[in-house]
């Protein structure tokens, strides 16, 4: 086997993916160990209260029985400005048997600290930025593997609307789905709904996704979850109808691959729709246009709201 890399004087783990950086750090905790290894690891939480004299006396203190210490600072950009400035000053001729570690959510780039970190060599920032929404499915898969099941694609979306973006909170629920499944088999999305409790804030357009899909159970139960104005959530209906209409007219022309730039939206926001629209038959979407335009009379009437938007969305699935 390889030696591994030397370690470098510092490093910055920088972004808010916490599970990136919690595995960052992780390696870096497994490069101390021996019988002294409680004493090469120090770990310390930034604060206001954290002072520099304590923070250089442990950058500076000799590895024990070993060739090298790791410290470990935690919420780095809550550090004060003097223990800051202090660590910038450090690195100009940091020890070279003790790593430091720095890690933070966010740290701009223009900061003397970032810079600093960044001068100490190559790969010295390890940036952990967060997943985008339509990446963290697939995403899931790959942590599902990792703890030795695996997890269909739409529960990997069920399991990502229940808990929402948080890859720590993600990788646990993971590691407890493959526990309750006795470490293998495959994880459904039914699964995925009987064990895992929804903390996730509902986005809209996730009930905007399930009504587009005509999914009248889902889209009925997200709709309940959604906080806002029945007029306010009437109109995006109104206005993922139209983008419907659109795809359904481009598509007849042949024209399917121009609907992203007449609806000026990007190309992975508008993957699905040619598929929704076509499980609308001939008039439907023009009908359900015209239901919206009748639940806004109403709403502006003082009819319940509640009970306007069931039947819209009822209208809209096709079991009204």
């Amino acid at each position: 086997m390889a030696d591994k890399p030397a370690l470098l004087p510092a490093y910055l783990i920088v972004g808010p993916d916490e599970l990136k950086r919690k595995q960052a750090v992780a390696r870096l905790r497994a490069r101390v160990d021996g019988p002294f290894s409680a004493f090469n690891l120090e770990e310390v939480v930034a604060s206001g209260e954290t002072d520099a004299v304590s923070v250089l006396a442990s950058l500076n203190t000799l590895p024990m029985g070993g060739d090298r210490r790791v410290v470990v600072v935690e919420n780095a950009e809550k550090l004060p400005k003097a223990v800051s400035e202090a660590i910038v000053s450090y690195l100009d001729n940091p020890n070279e048997s003790c790593t430091l570690a720095l890690v933070a959510t966010t740290l701009a780039k223009s900061t003397r600290l970032y810079k600093a970190v960044a001068k100490v060599g190559p790969r010295t920032v390890i940036e952990c930025a967060a997943k985008k929404g339509r990446d963290l499915p697939p995403y899931v898969q790959k942590l599902a593997a990792a703890h030795g099941v695996s997890i269909s694609p739409d529960a990997a979306s069920e399991l990502v609307a229940r808990v929402g973006e948080s890859t720590t909170m993600l990788d646990t629920q993971i590691a407890t789905l493959a526990a309750l499944m006795g470490g293998s088999g495959a994880i459904t999305r039914p699964f995925v709904e009987e064990n895992v409790a929804r903390v996730a804030e509902v986005k809209p357009w996730e009930f905007l996704d399930r009504l587009s899909a005509r999914d009248a159970h889902r889209a009925l139960a997200l709709y309940r979850l959604l906080d806002g104005s029945a007029l306010g959530l009437l109109s995006l209906v109104t206005g993922r109808l139209r983008e419907l209409v659109c795809a359904r007219s481009l598509a007849a022309r042949g024209q399917a691959h121009a609907l992203a730039g007449e609806l000026k939206k990007q190309e992975w926001q508008v993957r699905n729709h040619g598929r929704w629209a076509r499980a609308f038959a001939d008039g439907e979407l023009e009908a359900a246009l015209a239901a919206c335009a009748d639940a806004e009379r109403a709403l502006k009437g003082g009819a319940d709201p509640d009970a306007e938007m069931v039947r819209l969305i009822a209208r809209v699935c096709g079991v009204a």
